[in-house]
């Protein structure tokens, strides 16, 4: 399978002609980690040389570091530029995905992701779409290893990097393809600058939002919401929904918080049975974008004409309705 899906890469990369690697908005280590190695995979094979662009900002400490150990591969993109741009290559994302904003004469020649399929994904020239995976990282390195190449040691780090931060070390989400490909890469780790990367300093403001959320947190059952109210940067809600999944006994975490006029939620879960991306959607409702894969979603809702506390209040209720728990319940706080 994978020599026909590689065969398909090249033929629709070498017919684009130019390429603009495009990752989701707020990009996170797989997607960051996913188009590094497309760049690389086609500089390779075909002598093709691609910019790598993301929209919104690189805000988490780990983030910040892992583009920092690779010297910065990714340009910022404004509206403006990315209409102006040659055939595009979405990472880790697919249109309509909710989170990556394409004009309408866009065109997406490549997709590469592992969350589920979206029909606008169905346009694109090529697309390997593997939702059975917990990582778009695990694609790339299996396109490295049908090529026969052997990566160079900082990519192998950032790909075993973003398959263990989006499967939490393989514990959610994972298939034996995931395990395979962090089995390939882990020898060829430089675990000097994995260490860097995962336990990055973090400036003052994250331990205020880190008290904020532990303040704002009420447990539910098996529950845990929690609303920061002003986020720095938006993947502090999902941020704090990681570290308040870690509660014993919670089994679900919402935490949200506004930036730049909209509300971001970040969904958590340890249940078997249910998955984070079904109860993102039941609380967005058709308001905002929403996604996830399994055990980790998120969403977002502009708040243009909406009270964002009174948003809170709803978003609350929908969240507590999905799951089957009393709406009057006023809940217990954390702390």
């Amino acid at each position: 399978m994978m020599q026909e899906l590689s065969k398909k890469l090249y033929e629709t990369a070498s017919e684009a002609g130019r390429l603009l690697i495009l990752p989701h908005n707020d990009p996170d280590p797989d997607a960051i980690a996913s188009a590094v190695a497309l760049r690389h995979l086609l500089a390779e094979r075909l002598g093709m040389e691609c910019t790598i662009a993301y929209q919104g900002i690189i805000g988490r400490a780990e983030n910040r570091a892992l583009v920092r150990y690779l010297d910065h591969p990714l340009e910022p993109m404004s509206d403006a530029d990315l209409q102006r741009s040659p055939s595009l290559a979405l990472i880790d994302t697919q249109p309509g995905a909710g989170n990556i904003t394409l004009p309408p004469e866009a065109r997406v020649a490549l997709v590469i992701d592992h969350h589920v399929w979206h029909e606008k994904t169905a346009a694109a020239s090529h697309a390997d779409v593997r939702p059975e995976l917990g990582a778009t990282s695990t694609i790339l390195a299996q396109y490295l290893q049908a090529a026969g190449m052997e990566p160079p040691v900082s990519l192998a780090t950032v790909l075993f990097y973003g398959i263990k931060a989006v499967t939490m070390g393989l514990s959610r989400d994972t298939s034996p393809d995931d395990a395979a490909a962090y089995s390939f890469l882990q020898p060829r780790v430089d675990v000097a600058a994995l260490a860097k990367i995962e336990h990055a300093q973090v400036p003052a403001d994250y331990f205020k939002s880190f008290d904020a959320a532990l303040r704002a947190a009420r447990r539910y059952d098996g529950l845990i919401f929690a609303h920061i109210s002003a986020l720095s940067y938006p993947d502090l809600a999902a941020e704090m929904a990681d570290v308040l999944l870690r509660l014993e006994k919670a089994q679900w975490v919402v935490c949200m918080g506004t930036y730049q006029g909209s509300m971001i939620l970040s969904v958590r879960t340890r249940s078997q049975k249910q998955m984070a991306e079904e109860l993102v959607q039941a609380i967005v409702a058709g308001e905002g974008s929403a996604g996830g894969h399994g055990a980790i979603a998120g969403g977002q809702i502009s708040l243009e004409g909406r009270a964002a506390e009174q948003e809170v209040l709803l978003l609350r209720q929908r969240a507590l309705q999905h799951l089957g728990i009393p709406p009057g319940s006023a809940g217990e706080p954390l702390i």
